[in-house]
């Protein structure tokens, strides 16, 4: 039995969910994001929040979408948004957030939603707000409306490159095009083109008045191993402080070496571990 409430938290509670996101601004950022553009009513949002704590208050957060994260979720959080999960059926494609967290829930639910097909327990979560210490690469730029088409192939190997499967399995990738193309037009898709063809991209993939979250980050394979990356992540962070929010911020594997050096050479401090299960 559940012996502290979890109830699912509406427009009412709006205030009370924003101040706790306000003390998770890098790990709660894509869960801050999606509550600024669509509230907590029910209809609007594409994805339930749930909150515990006893009476009013409210100490712990989960949201249960596409995408499934518990933020600043206690042991016994963990248990109650755990017991409530495991009585559906999962329909979220990872769980993604703070390291204790994350595996605290998957340990409970992985008896009832298992096997994953990828934990990544060990993410290094990152942020700066200072400008980079290294010159920027000035070939970055944002992707412009009329190169969706140079940039989409590229989007497509990166994300089966990092997330194991292709975007275009699905729905032929219908709405993955979407989610590249407003990336664009919202100018938080970057990328460096030589000769019609991109050899750097990442993007800007979340957006709140604390930090800009950067992924996506890919090098086409021809290029890699020439120094490119660290100049064009410069610039790409650089373009974000100046004109997009105060701080940036991305979380890596860690067995991402290269990437994690590419990371400290652009100023990126640790601020926590992530974790990801994918399904």
């Amino acid at each position: 039995m559940l012996m502290v409430p979890v109830r699912q938290l509406g427009e009412a509670e709006r205030g009370a969910v924003e101040r706790l996101l306000d003390l998770e601004p890098y790990a709660a950022a894509q869960v801050a994001e999606r509550i600024a553009a669509h509230g907590l009513s029910w209809w609007r949002a594409d994805g339930r929040v749930y909150g515990y704590g006893s009476g009013r208050e409210i100490e712990s957060l989960c949201w249960v979408g596409g995408q499934l994260t518990p933020v600043r979720a206690t042991a016994s959080a963990i248990s109650a948004f755990g017991e409530l999960l495991a009585a559906e059926d999962r329909f979220c494609s990872s769980i993604v957030g703070r390291a204790d967290e994350v595996l605290g829930l998957w340990e409970q639910l992985s008896a009832h939603w298992g096997p994953a097909r990828d934990v990544r327990p060990n993410q290094p979560l990152l942020a700066t707000g200072a400008q980079p210490p290294i010159p920027v690469d000035p070939d970055v730029r944002p992707v412009r409306p009329a190169e969706v088409d140079l940039l989409f192939p590229a989007a497509v190997a990166m994300y089966t490159e990092e997330v194991g499967v292709s975007p275009l399995a699905e729905d032929g990738g219908r709405s993955y095009r979407r989610r590249v193309a407003d990336l664009v037009r919202a100018r938080r898709a970057y990328a460096r083109f030589v000769d019609g063809q991109v050899v750097f991209k990442a993007e800007l993939a979340v957006v709140t008045r604390r930090t800009a979250q950067i992924q996506g980050v890919w090098v086409a394979p021809g290029w890699r191993g020439r120094g490119i990356a660290a100049a064009a992540m410069a610039a790409v962070v650089a373009d974000a402080l100046t004109r997009v929010a105060p701080t940036v911020s991305l979380y890596v594997n860690d067995y991402n070496v290269p990437a994690r050096r590419v990371y400290e050479r652009c100023g990126f401090q640790p601020v926590g571990t992530f974790a990801t299960i994918l399904f």
